[in-house]
């Protein structure tokens, strides 16, 4: 079925119907709003398949002719791939002295408003994909129609004359591609940018009185809009937030200056949420770790009240689910953040262990920690670092991680040539640079001994790389314990 769908470059009309199924987009939102919902579409599992092998091809066709937008993480990379590269910059940015202005741009309905025939046209003239290949997706994009399920009833069934499916394999890529000459415009206008799907950042670093790159900035939302107005994109302002960051005292002189660009305000914004991340103007993330231990201790509430009906195991993936997935993500952020921060994290994991194995709260931690083989916060964040070290030297990170890191190489033949050491740059501020991807990654990889980092594979190194941290941790709780003892 699927050989032929592929060889006749048509897809079966069964396959075109989708059930929507609304999902509110966050709890706290009004219920009785519509706009409030986000409609994702349930399609039938044989299609998901053909899209699969569909999406296989076509990335394999793309990543061969080098025809994917470097900073663009909606496809194959993650949100913190894309997170550790623009923080990155701005660190190093305020490192040196400057002020950089973050603009997270919002779309409206972006997946829902996409035009097939612009779509057709730039997979055919920008990607040169003809013949049965376009003439497939042409009729996967045509004739399709959905309805929508609340409540155990279904509304009567409507044509889809733009957008691509939200809940698709397809959709994601397709978007991307429609999005593809929007990382021209950041360009010409010397932008630093990244996306991810529907998500754009702009961003530009300056001296306080750096006007002329706040004009450029202010010139390229001004074409973005009118970009996005050309292909049946809405840019919307009022989601739309600009934050300053940088020193204070060099942040409180800018703000006074300026307090809008294009139409968005800039004095209402200390904290903005980036991919599920709270950047501060002081890029200390304390506000993203306050919230995630308030979510976190909320869970742990809940779970604790029912851990006496709860099997080991069922906890167990109640724990991860709620509260160890919220301590991982986009933690390598977090590297050589205060260890005051961190100890707030790493009291909420201690109390997710307690639960789990109902220790009493005045026993002793590092024991229980160690039979369940978790590592603490400060080893989970250094584990997450190396991790993505590893796969950016292996070919197995984006290139724009990868080229935040440089092989040593000195200038005599010494033995250390061949151990895969990594130049550390030097930074001004342990506070700014300090924290950067490219200084912490190859500081904490030079410390590792070369049978953890010259592993064959990804699974061998996390194997080796969490065997060595626990027995890091342990030998430096027995050196304690002689302390005390002497």
């Amino acid at each position: 079925m699927i050989n032929m769908s592929l060889l006749a470059g048509y897809v079966p009309q069964a396959f075109k119907v989708a059930v929507i199924k609304p999902l509110l987009k966050k709890p706290t939102l009004d219920t009785g709003t519509l706009a409030n919902y986000r409609p994702i579409s349930n399609l039938p599992f044989i299609s998901k398949i053909l899209e699969k092998v569909v999406a296989n091809q076509l990335c394999d066709f793309l990543h061969d002719n080098s025809l994917f937008e470097e900073f663009q993480s909606g496809v194959h990379h993650s949100t913190e791939t894309a997170l550790v590269r623009v923080t990155n910059d701005l660190l190093l940015a305020s490192d040196r002295g400057l002020l950089s202005v973050l603009a997270l741009l919002d779309l409206s309905a972006a997946f829902d408003t996409i035009d097939h025939r612009i779509l057709l046209y730039r997979l055919e003239h920008l990607f040169g994909i003809t013949g049965t290949a376009l003439s497939w997706f042409e009729s996967y994009l045509s004739d399709r129609s959905q309805f929508v399920h609340v409540n155990d009833e279904s509304s009567m069934h409507t044509k889809v004359c733009h957008g691509v499916p939200q809940g698709s394999v397809l959709g994601p890529i397709l978007f991307t591609l429609y999005m593809l000459p929007l990382g021209n415009i950041m360009r010409k206008h010397s932008i630093q940018f990244h996306c991810y799907a529907d998500d754009t950042q702009l961003y530009v670093s300056m001296k306080p009185d750096g006007t002329s790159q706040l004009c450029q900035l202010e010139t390229c939302l001004k074409d973005v809009r009118t970009w996005m107005t050309r292909n049946i994109l809405l840019l919307n302002s009022d989601k739309t937030e600009v934050i300053v960051l940088g020193p204070k005292n060099l942040r409180e002189t800018f703000s006074s200056d300026l307090t809008v660009l294009s139409d968005i305000s800039l004095a209402s914004s200390t904290t903005v949420r980036n991919l599920g991340v709270l950047f501060d103007q002081d890029m200390s993330f304390s506000s993203h770790i306050s919230q995630v231990s308030r979510t976190a201790y909320f869970h742990l509430r809940n779970i604790s009240k029912i851990r006496n009906i709860l099997l080991q195991n069922d906890a167990e993936k109640l724990v991860h689910a709620f509260v160890t997935s919220r301590l991982d993500y986009c933690n390598s952020l977090l590297s050589g953040c205060s260890g005051k921060s961190l100890k707030t994290l790493q009291l909420v994991q201690n109390t997710a262990a307690r639960v789990l194995t109902r220790t009493r709260k005045w026993d002793h931690i590092t024991p229980v920690l160690a039979s369940l083989h978790w590592l603490p916060i400060q080893s989970r964040i250094e584990f997450k670092i190396l991790l993505l070290t590893y796969k950016a030297l292996n070919g197995q990170a984006p290139s724009y991680l990868k080229e935040l890191l440089v092989p040593y190489c000195p200038s005599r033949a010494l033995r250390s040539r061949s151990a895969g050491l990594l130049v550390v740059p030097t930074v001004s501020k342990c506070t700014m640079g300090g924290k950067a991807f490219s200084y912490r990654a190859p500081l904490l990889w030079n410390r590792f001994p070369a049978g953890v980092r010259e592993a064959d594979t990804v699974c061998i190194f996390k194997n080796r790389l969490k065997t060595f941290l626990i027995n890091l941790i342990v030998s430096a709780g027995a050196d304690q314990l002689l302390v005390m003892l002497l």
